[in-house]
Parts: C-alpha cells; sequence; structure tokens
C-alpha cells in the first residue's frame, strides 16, 4: 500500500466508442515529475494503432533569477512542445505541453524552461528512453522489432542502443580491458562487407567472448590487441587456435613466443578434402574418360559429398534411409510433397569408388589416421600418426598429396600442441555463424562501430 499511495496517478479521459457519448476514466501512475495531464485526445493511425496524446502544463520553476545577473527573468515565449511516451497495450502515446522561454531585460539572457523527464538525446521521455534499453537489454528483438514496439524511429533506437554498448564495453574511447584472463585464444578472420573487406575476432576460448575485434586480417590486428591487453596479461596465455593464416602466426610468435599455436581437426580437414579429395576426384574422373573407363567415370559423378564425408556420416544417412526418415512432411495447405531419405546405399558406393581408385583409398586411410591422432591426448602418440601421414603423401606421386605433405609439415608443431590442448575451432565457428545472422538481421550496418559493438555484446549472451 505505502508504494500505491506514493504514486501520482493522473486522469486519462478515453471515449468508449464512436458512438457513445460516455465517457470512460483510466487512472494510470505518472512519473513524469512535473507534469499535469489536463486532457487526453485519441486517434486511429493509418497502421490501425491507436496513438494517445496526453495534453497537460508544465510546472513554473520556483526560482526565476536570471543565472547570469540575478535579475528576475520574464516570459519571452512559449511553445508548442510533443514528446513520444511510453507505448499503453498495442498503442502508442505522446504528451504535449507548452514550453516557456524566459528573457532577461537586464542583460539579456535567454533561458528555456527546464523538462526534468525529457530524454538528453532525443524527443522522447527518459521513460521511454528506459523502456526501449530494457527490450534491447532482452536480446530477444531485432532493432526494427523494438522501433514497431515502442513507436520510436529506427535510427533512434539504433542510438541509444550504441550509448547502452559503449557503457557496458567503452571506457576513455577504448574498448575495456578483458576482465578475466583468459587460458587460450581463438583467433579468426571473417567477411565483414560484400566485396573483400574483411575484419577479425579474437575469442577467449573457454566462454566465446569477442575480446578484440578490428577491420583487415593482418598482422597488425595481433599487435594491437597485444597492446591491448598488455605483455602481463598475455604471459598467462598458453596456447592460441587459428587456422593456417601465417600472419596470425607469426605476430603471436613475435611478440609472445611462449604461445604454442594450435591447428585444429575442422581446418585441416576442410584443407584435406577441399584442396585433395576433392581434386583428385576430378583428375581421376577426367583420367577414366580418357582411357574409355566410363563405368568407373559414372561411379565418380556427382560424388564430392561422398568422398569427402566421413564413414560414419555415410553410415548414418544409410541407417536413417533404411528407417524411412522423413526430412520434409508433406503439407495440409499447399501441394507439399513429403521428402525422404533416398536410399542410395551412400556407404557401398563409397567402397565401391575406394576399391577403384587407389589414390582415393590412400586419402580414405589418411582421413581415418587425422581423426585417431587428433583424438590422441599424447603429443609423442600424435607425433606417430601424423608421421605415416607426412610417408603416405610423399610416396603418393600425386602433387595434391604433395602439397598437403607441405601444409602439416610448415604447421607441424601447431597440429601436435593439439593433443596438450585439445582445443577446437567449435566456439569460433559459432561465433562466425552469428556474425552471419546478425548481419542478415541488420541488412548489414553501415556503422563498422556499433556493429563491432553488438557483437562483442553477442558473444556474451
Amino acid at each position: 500500500m505505502d508504494y500505491i499511495e506514493n504514486l501520482q496517478f493522473e486522469q486519462l479521459s478515453l471515449p468508449l466508442g464512436e458512438e457513445s457519448p460516455e465517457q470512460e476514466y483510466l487512472l494510470v501512475p505518472s512519473s513524469l515529475h512535473g507534469f499535469h495531464n489536463t486532457d487526453t485526445t485519441s486517434q486511429i493511425l493509418p497502421s490501425g494503432r491507436r496513438s494517445l496524446c496526453m495534453n497537460g502544463t508544465l510546472d513554473a520553476p520556483g526560482d526565476r533569477s536570471c543565472p547570469s545577473c540575478g535579475s528576475r527573468m520574464h516570459v519571452n515565449q512559449r511553445f508548442q512542445k510533443t514528446l513520444k511516451h511510453l507505448p499503453f497495450g498495442n498503442g502508442i502515446s505522446c504528451i504535449r505541453f507548452e514550453h516557456v522561454q524566459y528573457f532577461c531585460p537586464d542583460c539579456g539572457h535567454t533561458h528555456m524552461q527546464e523538462i526534468p523527464f525529457q530524454s538528453e538525446h532525443h524527443r522522447i521521455t527518459k521513460e521511454l528512453e528506459e523502456y526501449v534499453r530494457i527490450l534491447l537489454g532482452q536480446h530477444t528483438f531485432t532493432n526494427k522489432e523494438i522501433s514497431e514496439l515502442s513507436g520510436v524511429g529506427q535510427n533512434i533506437v539504433k542510438a541509444i542502443d550504441k550509448r547502452r554498448l559503449e557503457e557496458l564495453y567503452v571506457e576513455d574511447g577504448r574498448l575495456r580491458r578483458p576482465e578475466e584472463q583468459a587460458r587460450f585464444l581463438g583467433i579468426d578472420e571473417f567477411k565483414l562487407h560484400n566485396g573483400h573487406k574483411y575484419a577479425t575476432h579474437i575469442i577467449n576460448m573457454a566462454n566465446g567472448h569477442i575480446l578484440w575485434i578490428a577491420e583487415g586480417k593482418k598482422k597488425q590486428v595481433v599487435y594491437d590487441f597485444i597492446e591491448h591487453v598488455g605483455l602481463e596479461w598475455m604471459s598467462h596465455v598458453e596456447a592460441v587456435a587459428l587456422d593456417m593464416n601465417s600472419d596470425f602466426q607469426e605476430a603471436f610468435e613475435e611478440k609472445c613466443p611462449h604461445l604454442r599455436m594450435v591447428f585444429d581437426y575442422f581446418h585441416i580437414v576442410k584443407n584435406f578434402n577441399d584442396k585433395v579429395v576433392g581434386e583428385i576426384r576430378k583428375d581421376e574422373q577426367k583420367r577414366l574418360i580418357a582411357e574409355g573407363d566410363l563405368e568407373a567415370a559414372r561411379l565418380l559423378k556427382h560424388s564430392k559429398y561422398i568422398v569427402t564425408s566421413s564413414r560414419e556420416t555415410l553410415a548414418r544417412k544409410d541407417r536413417e534411409a533404411k528407417e524411412g526418415r522423413v526430412l520434409r512432411k508433406k503439407g495440409k495447405v499447399f501441394s507439399v510433397s513429403e521428402v525422404k531419405r533416398r536410399d542410395i546405399g551412400y556407404l557401398e558406393r563409397y567402397e565401391s569408388i575406394l576399391q577403384k581408385n587407389r589414390l582415393l583409398f590412400t586419402a580414405d586411410l589418411i582421413k581415418e589416421l587425422l581423426k585417431e591422432a587428433y583424438a590422441s591426448r599424447n603429443e609423442s602418440r600424435m607425433l606417430k600418426l601424423i608421421t605415416k601421414i607426412l610417408d603416405l603423401c610423399a610416396n603418393s606421386g600425386n602433387k595434391h598429396m604433395e602439397w598437403f605433405w607441405r601444409l602439416l609439415v610448415r604447421h607441424f608443431d601447431g597440429i601436435i600442441s593439439h593433443a596438450t590442448y585439445h582445443i577446437s575451432a567449435g566456439k569460433i565457428e559459432g561465433i562466425n555463424n552469428k556474425i552471419k545472422t546478425l548481419r542478415r538481421q541488420a541488412y548489414g550496418y553501415p556503422d563498422d562501430e556499433y556493429f563491432f559493438l553488438k557483437l562483442i555484446d553477442m558473444s556474451r549472451h
């Protein structure tokens, strides 16, 4: 009861219906100190939403002394002012009042009447600004949806959000230093805009928090990050997960030689499938056609997915086909047909391909050795397995296998390090997927600084 008694209530006069002369009086608590509602008008907007306009007056200032000379100030001009206010149900609202300009006859100083409930930055109430901030902090709605819910323009929503994010993550015009000490870091580049513009993010591998983000994908990004966190902070970092970007590796090794570089399973296998298995498949198909072995060539046609997949994946798809797994349900409203997993004998076809192609058989063996190596928690064991792979590549007599041999040799230490630190790019790839989603929702952010702040905030929720 104490809370209710302390609230100030305003009386809103709203018609029950267009044809009804009766009035319904709605009592609502007012937190707009200094504003007194006298009457309320209502209209239906072209969008179909109801708009309430609360007309009223402001409290006159108690002290009308001139701040320059101390003389009493007089009313010079009166203005009508309208501020957007909190939505009511499915409707929006505003307040309208007379705003006074005061004039000092002695020194000529002019002064506008103070509006204690107006936002410092926009023609909206502080209450509405706080409401928008609450919606933004829930990380549930897009800026466009918040604009529709609150009745505030998208540009204002963006401006409020940017100030909110700066309060959280910026101090003295610079990104705040990480509060937590990271043991493992992850670094990766991502596409910033269409064209060839990229940015790089560095994350704490323990929780996925973005610690640094900047345009470009060169050494300078790493240099700037190390300067940001300091060498003392970096001295407690043990390892960095990264792809085969030599610039990142060289920069970390140059500034922090104690760090271990870790190249994870995902990037190694992706390189092997894209640059080795895929290319061998195309070469073998051309060779078989040239030799007139059309049956073997047909077996390789449209087989890229099969030869680059793991045996476990192929076996799972065969099992799903036998079980009649439904990939798409039949439509009830539209004539959408049901789609089931096709039983094409994925694993059987894969085995047939391997029997007829020595190089693809060798590639299959390498994939199995890679899987076993990356499952190992012992560096000596992993070293032996990677050495076997190197021997297979070196003795294959194939240019694509030789390329993979050179890749493994160049990044040998970082590959073996995985057995000790066992960190992967899973969190990094998860962040990259979130970046793509956020960019799609916003149809691109022309303000990259705002976009980076959104990404940092997104990584924490």
